[in-house]
């Protein structure tokens, strides 16, 4: 079953490299954003399904996106990115309401079982 993704992170690479992992998995990209401001105004326009968020963008880290995003909707699903010197960071946007998170560099099937874990949340 196919499911929208918003993908937010700066990296037009990382964006790229999680909408192939996605797409190929039968998801659809509705959207992308490159900073945290975006994330929060792109998840209000498209409602997608469920958010990749990357931890350190522009303008809005993706943690305070993630609080936003879920003052906004509190059911919102989202997957947290994060390099991996990140991890309190990925706790602290866990404790904001990210559902799960995966590290940097992706391993497709971490990607898909991250995924498939908050769908069935």
């Amino acid at each position: 079953m196919s499911h929208t993704v918003l993908i937010c992170d700066d990296s037009v690479f990382m964006r790229t490299m999680v909408g192939d992992i996605l797409t190929q998995a039968g998801h659809v990209i509705v959207g992308e954003a490159e900073t945290g401001v975006e994330a929060v105004e792109r998840y209000r326009q498209l409602r997608p399904d469920f958010v990749t968020m990357d931890v350190v963008m522009p303008e809005m880290g993706g943690i305070d996106a993630v609080r936003q995003i879920m003052a906004f909707e509190p059911s919102a699903k989202i997957v947290m990115c994060s390099a991996m010197g990140q991890q309190p960071l990925v706790v602290e946007a866990i404790q904001a309401g990210a559902k799960d998170f995966v590290v940097k560099p992706f391993q497709p099937s971490r990607v898909l079982e991250a995924v498939q874990r908050v769908l069935s949340a």
